[in-house]
């Protein structure tokens, strides 16, 4: 029985996730687009400055973001980005945007 009620609490977790995953998608995406585009679009600075480090820097065509990383380099800047503050952009829009970024490719255009 404890095994049973274990499982199904485990995948309620998990259904929760993803349906919050979905849920943030569109909210992400215009997101994005409002906090991030205007240094991370193909002609963005940031995208510029990414260049030299990786062979993939526009974020939108990235195939391995990962939404931990995104939260953190936001939050504390990386290179030449500076530190995005919780005044600027809220933790669930951040979480938001990295759950955004995270989707598989085509779910991205």
């Amino acid at each position: 029985m404890k095994i049973v009620i274990t499982s199904l609490v485990a995948a309620l977790a998990f259904a929760t996730t993803v349906a919050h995953a979905d849920d943030a998608a569109p909210a992400g995406k215009a997101l994005y687009k409002e906090k991030c585009v205007m240094c991370h679009d193909k002609t963005g600075m940031g995208t510029g400055l990414l260049s030299r480090r990786v062979k993939v820097a526009e974020l939108l065509l990235r195939t391995d973001p990962n939404a931990a990383y995104i939260t953190a380099a936001a939050r504390s800047g990386i290179g030449n980005m500076p530190a995005i503050t919780r005044g600027e952009v809220s933790d669930k829009d951040l979480q938001a945007i990295a759950d955004y970024l995270t989707q598989p490719l085509e779910a991205r255009k």
